[in-house]
C-alpha cells in the first residue's frame, strides 16, 4: 500500500479530530476544559513552565479520549453484539482516560493554586 502525500496525512488526521468534536460528547466536554485552560493561562499570566504543564495535561486527556474512542469503535466492529470480553476491553480503555483526567485535575490544582490564592 502506497503512503498518501504528507498533506493528505495531515488532512486525514484533522478530519479525525473534527469527527471527534462533532460526535463525541466526552471529547466536547474535555475540549471545553482545554479552552478554559487556554483562557486561564493568559488571564492569570502563567509562567512558561506552568503553561506547558497545563497544556500537556490537557492534550493528554484529549489524546486518551481519542484512543479510547478508537478502541471502542474497533471493538464494535469486531463484536457488534454484547460480549463481556469486549466490555472488559472498553472498560480498560475508559479507565485510562479516567486516570489521566484525574492526574490532570491534580496538576491543575497544583499549578493554579498559587495564582488564585
Amino acid at each position: 500500500m502506497q503512503k498518501p502525500p504528507l498533506h493528505k496525512s495531515f488532512l486525514n488526521a484533522f478530519r479525525g479530530v473534527f469527527v471527534m468534536v462533532k460526535t463525541e460528547r466526552n471529547f466536547q466536554i474535555e475540549l471545553l476544559a482545554f479552552f478554559i485552560n487556554l483562557f486561564l493561562i493568559f488571564y492569570l499570566k502563567l509562567t512558561s513552565i506552568d503553561a506547558a504543564l497545563i497544556l500537556m495535561a490537557s492534550v493528554a486527556v484529549l489524546s486518551a479520549e481519542i484512543f479510547n474512542t478508537a478502541i471502542e469503535k474497533i471493538c464494535d466492529i469486531v463484536q457488534p453484539n454484547f460480549d463481556k470480553r469486549i466490555g472488559f476491553i472498553k472498560d480498560i480503555a475508559a479507565g485510562a482516560v479516567v486516570l489521566i483526567a484525574g492526574v490532570s485535575a491534580i496538576i491543575g490544582v497544583l499549578v493554579y493554586w498559587k495564582y488564585i490564592f
